[in-house]
């Protein structure tokens, strides 16, 4: 008999029940993988349960190989095991076993995304497609989707009607296809779609399947999308027992697939099906719980259930408003650096955010205090592609060196080849000069590749008469730059909106820049940037984890910091354009953020202007979704009724204090600042508004607003 005195009583039902199909709503960290395994070592154990006829599919390895590791550290007598594995590993074991029915190999090839990525590079050189113009990762999801909706190749041409830009597409979907059809490879999509396939169609097949697995069990049930409850539905059948258990309000991936209503509906597939709800949660404090609680009950569609727990905690949720993006990232870096001195260890914190591009400025924060840190599954922000294509463009306007206009003058793509290359890095090394004054001086090319080259050149040159006239400013002319040379139109074109959203976040640190430094260069930004970009951190294996809300799925942390709580942001423009439907996905997304943490929570949130959203930032409406006993207001917002107003976070009700040019505040020579960022410093002059102030090395002389809330004497900062 397993030892079940160490599961609540909840727990305890979970793993004994005797019914047939079973439903366990398990919230946030409330031990779901010790029920399932638990589950499953009490079939075995208690019930004499042959391991081989029980199935659990997970949705990741890390979570197949954890089961499989607590299961053997129960029973390890056991010889035999439970098979657990991911929907498409099942899959595959299935395929290989039975897929000569459906006139295919059992040897056949599983394609991953490199070998994707090959096909489609066959494809566009068969085509003549520029893989600027039609990005391979747009193509392969315009496959997969037309494959989960099955949709053939001839209905893709059907549909494709007389869009050019269509027919191409579905060109290389058949192309696709063929070459898997030759190969005899399968890529995940068809994985799944071929076992039920072929499930449908041969119901011997599909009977010895369902004699194989008796008892089917499912982890993250409210992940799945419609075919892969189709293919749990057939190993169900009429008489395996099903065992699924996941959170609805921890449903994050509509966007790949994922439908919420499926765990919803369970009860109307299976009508004597059992629900059992796991309420008690041993992660977060009852602070944190209750805050995330709080929230989750403003969305309409989903099971009703209270999470509770028995760690309580007088810490508040903090939330911080800063008057910028910038401020909010440097008061992260110090509240870190604080926690780091109090004894908290760098890896027991975690940074979460809604998109990519916003890392950009708490990565410049916690490298300027030298903070070491990770991004989770992602790039650094100025590692990025789109990033140094952009930063390439800004560099023909000033030094023009040959490496950027390698980079970027077939970006996007211009029809020059590597011989019209050649011809030109010759003619520059014969010369001595550099690339960009040989195509600007002289005709080394021919017929188009020379008109080509001379509009490039054009180009380039209207932007530096701009630049050196300081007729625009700098971020207005990196507008232009962005938008005249094409390479934000094809990310655009592409539906690349994670690569669009980086470069807008790009103009937006260049704006920062030159709000902050007025009188600076591009030459000084480009310096600045370069420190960010090249800066090769030793990390060792204590580091503050930066990752999005999506990558943190899973995952807990002593310390969370979830930063740009703004309406447009999180929750994000696009879902709440779609509705109803679209702030309650967002908000499940800011649950499962907030339980994240363990002890501590701090909720973040930028004032001032977002390019990206082209209007002035306001509050995240989940944070005035927060119960007022569990959130504690710091720092200054602006107050979105009354314009100009600010409002500061002290005792309640809140001081509410009017800005006006009055109240800016006067520097004279010779007198002490601190400022947030760059410490203390010596003021030089003061000249209309702007405050001119001498730091120590590294930053030196910087002009910064009067006015700006980064700065304070240090005399006022004593008192």
């Amino acid at each position: 008999m397993i030892d079940v005195s160490i599961l609540n009583e909840e727990q305890k039902e979970a793993v004994l029940a005797e019914e047939k199909y079973l439903r366990v709503v398990a919230g946030a960290g409330s031990g779901k993988t010790r029920v399932l395994t638990m589950r499953i070592a009490h079939l075995i154990q208690d019930l004499d349960v042959r391991p081989s006829s029980i199935l659990a599919i997970t949705f990741t390895n890390k979570a197949a190989n954890e089961m499989k590791e607590r299961i053997k550290k129960m029973m390890p007598e056991e010889t035999s095991q439970a098979w657990i594995s991911t929907i498409h590993s099942l899959c595959v074991r299935i395929l290989r076993e039975d897929i000569l029915a459906m006139g295919w190999p059992r040897n056949f090839t599983v394609l991953d995304a490199d070998d994707q990525k090959s096909i489609l590079r066959e494809a566009y050189k068969e085509f003549k497609v520029d893989a600027q113009t039609y990005s391979y990762s747009s193509l392969l999801n315009y496959i997969s989707n037309n494959k989960s909706a099955d949709i053939s190749v001839d209905r893709a041409y059907v549909l494709a009607g007389s869009y050019s830009g269509e027919k191409i597409k579905a060109q290389i979907y058949e192309y696709y296809v063929k070459r898997q059809n030759d190969l005899y490879a399968l890529d995940f999509d068809d994985l799944i779609l071929y076992t039920v396939r072929m499930f449908r169609k041969y119901t011997e097949i599909l009977a010895k399947w369902q004699r194989r697995f008796g008892y089917i069990h499912v982890d993250e049930f409210q992940d799945i999308d419609g075919i892969q409850y189709e293919l749990i539905r057939q190993l169900t059948g009429m008489n395996n027992s099903l065992y699924v258990v996941g959170d609805p309000d921890q449903t994050i991936y509509t966007w790949r697939g994922a439908d919420v209503n499926i765990i919803l509906n369970f009860t109307k597939d299976f009508p004597t099906s059992r629900t059992i709800y796991l309420n008690q949660n041993y992660r977060s404090t009852s602070v944190i719980l209750n805050g995330a609680n709080s929230v989750i009950k403003h969305n309409r569609n989903r099971l009703e259930k209270d999470l509770f727990t028995s760690r309580e905690s007088e810490e508040k949720i903090i939330h911080y408003s800063s008057a910028g993006e910038e401020y909010q990232a440097v008061w992260i870096a110090n509240t870190i650096k604080e926690l780091h001195s109090s004894g908290k260890d760098y890896h027991d914190i975690a940074i979460l955010y809604r998109s990519n591009y916003l890392s950009r400025a708490l990565e410049k924060a916690l490298l300027d205090e030298r903070i070491p840190y990770v991004i989770y599954g992602g790039v650094r922000f100025y590692e990025r592609q789109e990033i140094k294509d952009a930063l390439c463009y800004l560099r023909m306007v000033t030094s023009a060196d040959d490496l950027a206009l390698r980079r970027i003058i077939n970006k996007p793509k211009r029809g020059l080849g590597n011989k019209s290359l050649d011809t030109i890095e010759e003619a520059a090394r014969a010369s001595q000069r550099t690339m960009y004054e040989v195509i600007r001086d002289d005709k080394v090319l021919s017929g188009k590749a020379q008109k080509t080259v001379d509009a490039f050149v054009a180009m380039v040159e209207r932007w530096r008469r701009k630049a050196e006239e300081g007729e625009v400013e700098l971020f207005r002319l990196f507008e232009q730059i962005l938008d005249e040379s094409g390479l934000k139109h094809s990310y655009e074109e592409n539906q690349e909106l994670d690569r669009v959203e980086n470069m807008k976040e790009l103009i937006d640190d260049v704006r920062e820049f030159t709000v902050n430094y007025p009188e600076s260069t591009l030459e000084e930004y480009l310096q600045e940037v370069s420190l960010y970009g090249d800066r090769d951190e030793v990390l060792s294996s204590d580091y503050v984890q930066l990752m999005t809300v999506h990558s943190a799925k899973g995952l807990e942390f002593d310390t969370v910091f979830v930063t740009d709580m703004n309406d447009g942001i999180f929750p994000n423009e696009r879902a709440m354009n779609d509705g109803n439907k679209g702030v309650e996905e967002e908000r499940r997304l800011a649950y499962v953020a907030f339980t994240r943490a363990k002890n501590r929570l701090y909720l973040t949130e930028a004032a001032g202007y977002s390019y990206i959203l082209q209007k002035v930032r306001t509050r995240s409406r989940f944070i005035d979704e927060i119960d007022d006993s569990c959130i504690e207001h710091q720092g200054a917002v602006r107050e979105e009724t009354k314009p100009g107003w600010i409002s500061i976070f002290e005792d309640k009700p809140v001081k509410e204090t009017r800005m006006d040019s009055s109240m800016i505040t006067q520097y004279r020579k010779g007198e002490q600042v601190v400022h947030s960022k760059f410490g203390e410093g010596v003021v030089l002059k003061c000249t209309g508004g702007i405050v001119e102030i001498a730091f120590p090395y590294p930053y030196g002389v910087k002009k910064i607003a009067a006015g700006h809330p980064s700065l304070t004497r240090k005399k006022e900062l004593l008192s």
